[in-house]
């Protein structure tokens, strides 16, 4: 049923419950006429749109104070960095990209509480964003919250398979932190082709994995001797 015949019925269904019977019973008495508009609310809502105008144009253009905000990152002005961003947050807070560098700014100050729930809003706000996942998993890990940690990142590839970033994160979680390294090698070649180059730190993690395997590997058993001289 489109709008417009759910608004159509609903309307019927008033008129309906105004008769007080059937469709063919006359109501009583006329339904009253609406009052009109007096000048007191005509004034009350131009009043109103004016002071939403007003903290519109306060607030200013969210994308020309992110990019601001942005820039005193970049030039490592931190503490006005943060403030910007607090205050974009407060004011916009539908978007995801003052939280996500909200929790950077934490994360790398080793403020690891509040990083978590920076990202976690930004997770929540947009469950698309395979970058808040990608962070969540690095400050649980850091956190020592190494199952949190490989759920995020596997959040994150569930969104975006081909990030790299998360590939190589999972991996050195997996192996170094909770020490599965036979289960990070296929995300490291993930990492690997998707990096599409190559990296010789990573390279060397798979063959020092692979050894270490090839040399746990139980020996194959040596042929049984058989009797009698070798045959001429």
């Amino acid at each position: 049923m489109t709008v417009a015949s759910r608004l159509l019925a609903a309307a019927l269904m008033l008129t309906l419950a105004a008769c007080g019977g059937s469709v063919g019973t006359r109501p009583s008495s006329k339904p009253a006429r609406p009052a009109a508009e007096t000048p007191a609310d005509k004034a009350a809502a131009e009043a109103e749109k004016t002071a939403a105008d007003q903290a519109a144009a306060e607030k200013g253009n969210p994308e020309d104070r992110f990019k601001a905000s942005l820039e005193l990152m970049r030039t490592k002005k931190t503490a006005e960095a943060e403030a910007a961003f607090l205050k974009l947050a407060q004011d916009f807070p539908d978007f995801t990209g003052p939280q996500m560098n909200l929790g950077i700014i934490y994360a790398k100050s080793n403020r690891l509480q509040i990083a978590t729930s920076a990202f976690n809003k930004a997770a929540t706000s947009n469950p698309q964003n395979a970058a808040a996942f990608n962070w969540l998993g690095i400050v649980y890990r850091e956190s020592g919250n190494y199952p949190m940690a490989q759920q995020a990142y596997e959040k994150a590839l569930a969104v975006k398979p081909n990030y790299p970033a998360v590939h190589l994160n999972l991996g050195i979680l997996l192996d170094e932190y909770m020490k599965r390294p036979a289960d990070a090698i296929p995300h490291y070649r993930q990492y690997l082709q998707q990096y599409g180059k190559e990296d010789l730190r990573v390279l060397a993690w798979i063959a020092e994995i692979e050894a270490a395997q090839k040399a746990a590997a139980p020996a194959a058993p040596a042929p049984a001797a058989t009797s009698g001289g070798a045959a001429k």
